[in-house]
């Protein structure tokens, strides 16, 4: 019960992180001030990133120990209870897991537009098998 707490607390922990960091304008002295603040975004999304990866891989090796637990679980409704705890967790860790590497590719200017400030457009679902 503690793992789920901890893992439920870091996935809403992570995301208001994401969509806070809304950069500031520079003050209007020019390009110093820009690449000032755009050095400083750079710093802060390595940062969070780093961050990001470490909260993952604690996930990950939580789970793993989740799923050690599952298997020596003798009582089927129990094991299936969970089971099913096991791989929503998985979910949960695998979409973040996309979630960090796509952040990464896009780079710190990834949640605002460098223009206007808006947020970029969404991605294209992604398509499942069915």
């Amino acid at each position: 019960m503690k793992v789920k707490s901890v893992l439920l607390a870091l996935l809403f922990g992570l995301t208001p992180l994401l969509w806070a960091q809304e950069p500031k304008a520079p003050a209007t002295g020019g390009s110093q001030a820009r690449a000032e603040h755009d050095q400083k975004m750079v710093e802060m999304h390595k940062q969070e990133m780093e961050a990001m990866k470490a909260d993952i891989e604690k996930m990950k090796s939580s789970l793993a120990q989740m799923k050690t637990n599952v298997a020596a679980i003798k009582d089927s409704a129990e094991k299936a209870r969970w089971q099913s705890n096991v791989d929503m967790w998985e979910t949960v860790v695998n979409h973040m897991d996309r979630m960090q590497k796509h952040m990464e590719a896009m780079g710190p200017g990834m949640m605002h537009h460098p223009a206007t400030g808006a947020p970029p457009p969404s991605p294209p679902a992604e398509k499942k098998p069915q």
